[in-house]
């Protein structure tokens, strides 16, 4: 356990350290181009000190529910199952079947390890398997988005299930792999039966323009009909009990223009390079159009109490949407612009976290 830094200095040291690697990213970026040996052995160097890095620091930091909400409670089940309960959860229960198992062999702090590992590797082997050997600026990319601490430390089983659908698409061609872990991601968290539909869909019709038509398309439907959305997905009993609540909340927070603009950083990317530059890649067809659809199916219940909840089953995948045609298409001046877009995505973040949050 690292209990050698005061609980309330951990999520700075995390949003300045990261800071600090994305300014020396922009430097090199800026000097180097991106296939210069020197380039490529600092990232890959970086980039691997940072996983280990991060693993560890996410992994044994101290159990505390004022610092990190969620993970209280995570523990407190941690210490049911290790004193013989019985599982206590109805719905998602292979994590908890899982937590069982974990607390008859390991401490919690070796459990919290696990699950940092699995939230933080499949995010390394994504990142490898589309980008290779440039796999870092992916890697950095995710780590920098804004939601990643809060589902890294807070909301670990959906953090977990996220990323282990990420590990599912790093399959590529090998399918029977994907779908292990799909099922895999869905037992953990059923709310991801939402990406994996979506991005089932895309492998029997992946045609952008018309999943790009109905992501515009979702926008006035939820403006004018936003209620309607919500009560129909709420019918429905879309996913689990909490989610639920969620949608049918009496809270109204509201038409979230700031999340949709947002979110509309990696539309308008998908659109500049497939339809201005004629950027043609299926695996990049299949990322972008199961973006365009889960994040569509948020901007419908936008108004949702808790709505960066939805957010984030698409969010998850953002910084794969976004950074993916710049390291794959033959751009101009290639590794400055990538240099620039990783320090506009954490730029965004830090404004978020310090300015607009406060």
């Amino acid at each position: 356990m690292i209990d050698f830094v005061p609980l309330e200095y951990y999520y700075p040291i995390f949003m300045n350290g990261t800071l600090i690697i994305v300014l020396f990213t922009l430097l090199h970026t800026a000097v180097l181009k991106i296939n210069d040996p020197r380039n490529i052995s600092f990232i890959n160097v970086i980039g691997f000190l940072m996983l280990v890095f991060l693993i560890f620091y996410i992994g044994l930091r101290p159990v505390s529910g004022r610092y990190f909400v969620d993970m209280r409670t995570y523990a407190t089940h941690f210490e049911h199952y290790r004193t013989g309960g019985e599982v206590i959860s109805k719905k998602d229960v292979f994590f908890h079947y899982f937590m069982k198992f974990s607390s008859q062999i390991m401490s919690v702090h070796s459990f919290f390890l696990i699950c940092a590992t699995v939230y933080l590797y499949p995010m390394y082997r994504v990142s490898k398997a589309f980008f290779h050997k440039y796999w870092f600026y992916s890697f950095l990319l995710l780590v920098v988005s804004l939601s990643f601490w809060t589902y890294g430390v807070n909301g670990i089983r959906n953090g977990m299930a996220t990323s282990l659908f990420l590990m599912a698409i790093s399959f590529k061609d090998r399918k029977l792999w994907t779908f292990a872990f799909f099922i895999l991601a869905s037992l953990f968290h059923r709310t991801l039966l939402l990406p994996i539909g979506a991005y089932l869909l895309t492998l029997f019709y992946n045609d952008p323009k018309s999943y790009l038509k109905f992501w515009l398309v979702a926008i006035p439907l939820s403006i004018v009909l936003g209620g309607f959305w919500t009560s129909l997905f709420t019918a429905l009993g879309f996913a689990d009990d909490r989610l639920g609540a969620y949608l049918s909340s009496q809270e109204n927070s509201g038409f979230r223009f700031d999340f949709l603009i947002y979110s509309a950083s990696a539309v308008v990317t998908g659109w500049y390079f497939i339809y201005k530059k004629g950027f043609k890649d299926l695996t990049y067809y299949h990322l972008y159009n199961t973006y365009l659809i889960t994040n569509a199916f948020w901007i419908l219940v936008i108004r949702a109490n808790f709505s960066n909840r939805f957010a984030y089953l698409s969010w998850f995948m953002m910084a794969v949407v976004i950074i993916y045609p710049f390291l794959v298409s033959s751009i101009q001046r290639q590794n400055l612009k990538i240099g620039r877009v990783i320090f506009c995505y954490a730029a965004f973040t830090y404004f978020m976290t310090y300015v607009y949050y406060g």
